[in-house]
């Protein structure tokens, strides 16, 4: 098993949050001191993200994000001025080594997560690698994505579970997936904002039933997930992408302690 950079881990969860796509620097930066400020009365590890291009959006006319450089220059801001790390996805090959510089995780976006080439550079990067269960594999799939990872001597896998897929833009969360991915031997993150997704249901946009985001994180932290994902905005209806299944960012501490004292619970 690959060394834990996040040791604690073991005794209380991580938070990964923050918007899905970086908006502007003004932007992104006011939503990570917020994030920085929770975490730091709670107690809390958290981690921030946010995507310097969103490469899947439904249509080519969505907003896609700042690019690569802009992108990375907003992220290293955000570490310097708030002291958080910070997670960002890549989708190309070419991504990565540049990403590596900024990031101290890199994240597989679930569609590429069987891609053997992507896998392996965010491998030799050195950095912690979270990469998202497909909505097409089954968890016990997973087993060849960390062989992917391990063959190529990743420092920290991390293995996000998003929900299922049975076409006509919905997800389903079977919440077995938690459990059955854990006996991999790595950590398992529970992405409860993608998981109530609808994906393309809006018409050129994926839509999402966020009023389920609590409920599901609250099974998932039951089920012994080590960690929870959130894209949280200040303004869900206003925000560039996935508004509908974002957390509104100013409910983050009341559900982060509630999921801390279940997560507490389960291991006991």
């Amino acid at each position: 098993m690959a060394r834990k950079i996040y040791a604690e881990m073991d005794r209380k969860p991580l938070f990964i949050a923050g918007p899905c796509v970086i908006e502007s620097r003004e932007h992104t930066l006011k939503l990570a001191k917020k994030i920085c400020a929770f975490a730091e009365k709670l107690g809390a590890t958290v981690v921030f993200k946010a995507s310097f291009d969103k490469a899947n959006r439904t249509s080519v006319k969505s907003y896609r994000g700042p690019g690569l450089n802009k992108g990375l220059e907003i992220l290293a801001a955000v570490k310097k001025e708030t002291g958080l790390k910070v997670l960002t996805d890549v989708h190309e090959t070419a991504q990565v080594e540049q990403v590596a510089e900024v990031a101290d995780v890199i994240q597989v976006p679930a569609f590429l997560c069987r891609q053997t080439d992507l896998l392996l550079e965010c491998a030799k990067s050195g950095r912690t690698v979270n990469v998202k269960k497909g909505q097409f594999l089954s968890p016990w799939d997973m087993i060849f994505v960390v062989g992917k990872l391990e063959s190529g001597r990743a420092k920290e896998i991390w293995l996000t579970e998003r929900g299922a897929t049975f076409g006509y833009n919905n997800l389903v969360v079977d919440m077995r997936s938690i459990p059955a991915m854990k006996e991999l031997g790595y950590p398992v993150i529970f992405d409860a904002t993608h998981s109530v997704q609808r994906p393309g249901g809006g018409q050129g946009r994926s839509t999402g039933d966020a009023k389920f985001i609590v409920t599901l994180a609250q099974a998932a932290a039951g089920a012994g997930a080590d960690g929870f994902f959130f894209e949280m905005h200040d303004n869900p209806a206003k925000a560039l992408s996935d508004g509908a299944n974002s957390m509104k960012i100013d409910e983050f501490p009341a559900v982060a302690a509630k999921l801390s004292a279940i997560f507490g619970l389960v291991r006991k």
